[in-house]
């Protein structure tokens, strides 16, 4: 009789704890969506409008995991991962007439994971992304920020960037093969990888509340080496100024 009530008491007491254990699992992250001006291409000296999209990694909890506090919550100092996300858009010939003879390039999602080390009014990060859609080529960026926080809903990061490629990444948008030249204006290019771009990047984010949030910033990039030195760059700048604005949402998924 006894064991029986201790068994019955041991699987009541599992079945509370269930719940409990389910709430642990959660994922906490936003999404960004808004507009931006960017170079028509990389390298080129003309501005289009372009989809402004974003990811923010915020917490994942999970079992024994426990990563990150949250999008709006002002992390922890020391070493943090991050999820790292960036939207390339496409390159079309019918837009661009300057590049015919190079091909269309469709637009490209770039995904991978960062590593930043936070104190409480400044940062540096790396990160590594791989591309999906117009290109399979591998990048990264290196940077550090200030960050000024005028009022609890207002802050503001400043810092330079270091941007880089492998060769796959820079040959698809800065090298033009032997083929592509004997229909286009351009002479042949191999561009090779390594740091292609160098500048600086104001952000300003400013929380309506616990889940909206206003967010722009300005880029200034000075293109490096291959970049550079593309013939493609040569037919429009090596300066690239990119300026976004839109609205981001934070989402609690538990699961």
């Amino acid at each position: 009789m006894r064991a029986t009530s201790l068994a019955f008491a041991l699987a009541a007491s599992c079945l509370v704890a269930l719940p409990a254990a389910a709430q642990e699992r959660s994922f906490n992250f936003a999404l960004r969506g808004g507009i931006g001006a960017a170079p028509a291409y990389p390298g080129s000296d003309d501005f289009t409008a372009a989809p402004d999209l974003g990811f923010t990694f915020g917490a994942l909890k999970w079992g024994r995991v426990d990563v990150g506090n949250g999008v709006r919550a002002i992390p922890d100092n020391g070493f943090a991962f991050r999820g790292a996300f960036k939207y390339v858009g496409s390159r079309d010939v019918a837009d661009n007439p300057e590049l015919a003879g190079l091909g269309d390039i469709d637009a490209a999602v770039e995904l991978g994971f960062g590593l930043v080390y936070r104190e409480t009014n400044w940062q540096v990060f790396g990160e590594v992304r791989h591309g999906f859609g117009g290109h399979h080529g591998v990048t990264g960026t290196l940077g550090g920020d200030l960050i000024f926080r005028p009022s609890d809903r207002l802050t503001i990061l400043a810092g330079p960037r270091i941007n880089m490629g492998n060769t796959e990444y820079a040959q698809t948008y800065f090298g033009v093969t032997p083929a592509q030249s004997v229909g286009s204006a351009f002479a042949p290019f191999a561009a090779d990888g390594g740091v292609l771009g160098a500048g600086v990047t104001v952000e300003v984010i400013y929380e309506l509340d616990d889940r909206w949030a206003l967010e722009s910033a300005v880029t200034y990039e000075r293109l490096q080496n291959s970049a550079a030195d593309s013939p493609i760059t040569a037919a429009g700048s090596e300066d690239q100024w990119t300026v976004r604005f839109g609205v981001s949402r934070v989402f609690d998924w538990r699961f």
